[in-house]
């Protein structure tokens, strides 16, 4: 029997990552609300792809949205961009663990902008909850940008 949620024909489901080399925080999303929303926080350690693809199956995600600083560099006559440092190698064994569309989201300052989220809303130990407030930024920045 199948743990994963049913699907709907025209609702698709996200799962936004917030990559730290120790935590990794994350959100969830979907097609028809847009609203994402704080998920958890996992310990990046060697059972992450476990984690995650556990998670994939039992929401029914049909997208990863990762957050990434972004590095412009030149390609031929043009420019791209391209994911930059220690998340390089987990967006590849995430590709090579879960077979799942992934995209990425601009991460830069969603930190900073989960810890004021949290001190707003009077939150206490702003460090336990800021990786998957930070999650929560890039997926509904991501969501956003889709409109």
């Amino acid at each position: 029997m199948s743990t994963s949620k049913p699907k709907s024909a025209s609702i698709s489901h996200y799962l936004g990552v917030d990559f730290g080399a120790s935590k990794i925080g994350l959100a969830i999303a979907d097609s028809e609300t847009r609203i994402a929303f704080c998920y958890g926080v996992l310990r990046n350690d060697k059972k992450i792809f476990n984690k995650i693809k556990e998670i994939v199956e039992k929401e029914g995600i049909d997208r990863l949205i990762i957050g990434v600083q972004m590095e412009v560099r030149p390609l031929g006559g043009g420019r791209t961009s391209k994911p930059i440092g220690e998340i390089e190698k987990f967006i590849e064994s995430i590709r090579n663990e879960i077979n799942i569309p992934t995209e990425y989201q601009n991460e830069s300052f969603s930190t900073q902008q989960a810890e004021r989220n949290l001190k707003e809303k009077g939150a206490k130990k702003i460090k336990q909850f800021d990786d998957q407030e930070s999650a929560r930024i890039i997926l509904q920045s991501w969501l956003d940008k889709k409109k």
